[in-house]
This record gives C-alpha cells, structure tokens and sequence, in this order.
C-alpha cells in the first residue's frame, strides 16, 4: 500500500519489494520444491531469486523505464546504461537461510542517484517489517520512526557480523577479530543477511555491525536507513565511502567510535604498522593451539593485557610428567611342579 506521504520512487520501491517478499512466501511453504543452484562454494541462488528479481525489475521500469538497473543475479542487463538514476537491488539477501527454512533474510532495493543513496527499502517477508527511508527525511520500521541505539558503552551492546564462508576469505583475521570484540561486548550474533543487520541497527535492535566481502547490493539500502536513524557507516578505518569497498562497519555514534580502533589495524586499507600489529595478533589466535590456549588468549581484557606486559615473568613450574602407561603381556600359568603346593 503507498502513503501520499512519502516520496513517489519510494512507493514504487515499496511496491516492489512487496511483490518480491509475496513470492518468497509462497516458496517458503515448499522450500523442499524450489531448485537450487551454486554459484560457488557456499553461495546460492534458487529459482525465488531469479523470480522476485524479476517482479522487481518489472516494476520498478514500468513506473521509470529511464532509469537504470544494477541487481545481484542480472547485474545491468536491465535498464538504461547511461541513466543518474540506478535501482541497486537484492531481490533474496539470506538466500542459504532461506533454503534451510531459517526464517532471516529480506528483499533489499535501493535508487542511487548520480551516485548519491537517496532512497532505501528494506523488506522482511517473514515478519511483514518493512524498513524505509528517504534522503533528509529519517528512517522508518512500519511507518514508525527509528532511530540507532542510545548505548554508550560497548561491555553493553549487541554487534552483528557476517562470517566468512567462500573459499580464500581470511578464517584466521576473523578469529582474531572476534577475540578483540568478544570479550568487550555483551553478545556477537551472525544472523546471515547484511541488509537486514543494518535495518536492525537502524532501529536500535542491535547496536553495530561489520563484516568483509560483502557488494554494493547488500550494503546500499542499509546504508540510508543507518544514516538517516543518526547512525554512522564506513570501512573499517571509518572513512565513509565504503560502498563498493567490500568491508563495512555501522553503528550508534559512539559505538561506531569505539569499535573503529579495534577494527581498523584489520582494514585493508591500514597502514604497515596496524597491519604488522594485525598479523601479530592473528599468530596469537592462532587455530592451531589449544581451546584452552584460545579462550586464554582471547578473553584477556585491555586493561589486564597492559598488566601482564609490565609485570616481570613469573618463573615457570615445571610440568607434570605425563604418567606412561605400559601394557603388561601375560603368559600362560606354568604348570606346578611336584614340589609346589596347591594354589588356593
């Protein structure tokens, strides 16, 4: 349904992203029906997205047949190539939950013009949310405003992240990563769709997000609807032209301050000395050593690991030697002599 209120390419965004999530929904009653195919290790696209995207597209030319297309299964085949006008579209973000039947994923369509983010949907099917915004008119859940969360400090906040999945990403930086926030936040939670974690920290539900890898379709509705809740976005160093950079953090202002120190020695684009500290700290989160190591390792506190570098080396105690157990081979009981008496 469209408000007069709001602006005329938003309705027409809203539209779409409604038709999409209606189809969705009808495939989510039979998700053992739907084909699946791979486009690479553990990256999927099903017939729903081929489909929603489709209804998208078809929309959104019928109202601007000037305009131009840039979506995540179709790339530009659709629209005009020369346009300031261009829909940025994720007609499925969430696709491997949505083949599990994990009810977390959105449809996602946002209008760059002349490269600028002016207008943002981002639609959960599941749930009937649907977040919008227009550049210079706030953000919105529900035609309710939202706004980023008011914490202050990070031992109490909630981040979302993305893990790595694809072959070649970077397990070991990630591993160090969660080691540096873990302990310095109050939970870390993986949902699996990026427009959808941007939504929710557009609307306070959690208080930062980062994750690696990620395209301009899965970042760009998102994006508006931080900025216009009073968030702030970047890379990870918190420069804010990020979107075709592959690495994002948002979150509530002075979250988004503190996490960017933590976050910035991991950036590809930091400096040689953040990135030799980055390497030395991927070596201490080392895999390969204990859990008990790990967890050692990962769980000490700024405060405590200053500590530990002023005060002198306590002198090692010598380790326990591990007890050797030797298997005992068992002959056959001799026969007794005359002279031996009787066993009893």
């Amino acid at each position: 349904m469209s408000s007069p209120n709001l602006h005329p390419m938003l309705n027409v965004a809203i539209k779409a992203a409604r038709a999409a999530g209606a189809i969705i929904n009808r495939a989510a009653l039979d998700i053992e029906a739907v084909r699946i195919s791979q486009k690479q290790v553990n990256d999927f696209v099903t017939e729903v997205d081929h489909a929603s995207e489709h209804a998208i597209i078809e929309t959104l030319l019928t109202a601007y047949p000037g305009h131009g297309i840039l979506a995540e299964e179709s790339g530009t085949q659709h629209g005009a190539r020369d346009s300031d006008y261009v829909w940025i579209i994720d007609p499925l973000d969430g696709t491997t939950n949505f083949i599990h039947g994990f009810p977390v994923y959105c449809v996602s369509i946002a209008l760059s013009v002349r490269g600028k983010i002016e207008q943002a949907v981002v639609y959960d099917p599941t749930r009937n949310d649907l977040f919008t915004a227009t550049k210079g008119r706030g953000a919105f859940m529900n035609e309710r405003r939202i706004r980023v969360s008011k914490r202050t400090r990070l031992a109490e906040c909630l981040i979302s992240t993305g893990f790595p999945f694809r072959t070649g990403d970077n397990f070991k930086q990630y591993l160090a990563i969660m080691a540096d926030l873990m302990p310095r936040a109050a939970g870390l939670r993986r949902p699996g769709a990026a427009a959808l974690d941007l939504a929710y920290v557009a609307a306070g539900f959690s208080d930062a997000f980062f994750e690696t890898g990620l395209n301009i379709w899965d970042v760009a509705a998102g994006s508006l609807l931080v900025t216009e809740a009073g968030g702030l976005i970047g890379n990870f160093t918190g420069e804010p032209d990020f979107l075709e950079q592959r690495e994002c953090l948002a979150g509530a202002p002075r979250i988004y301050g503190q996490i960017v120190p933590l976050l910035s020695q991991y950036s590809k684009f930091a400096n040689v000395d953040d990135k030799l500290r980055a390497s030395d700290r991927i070596r201490a989160v080392d895999p390969s050593r204990s859990h008990a190591d790990l967890y050692a390792r990962s769980t000490v506190g700024l405060s405590e690991e200053k500590a530990e570098d002023e005060a002198p080396a306590a002198p090692a105690e010598a380790a326990p030697q591990p007890r050797k157990l030797t298997r005992v081979r068992r002959d056959a009981p001799a026969a007794p002599s005359e002279g031996d008496a009787p066993a009893r």
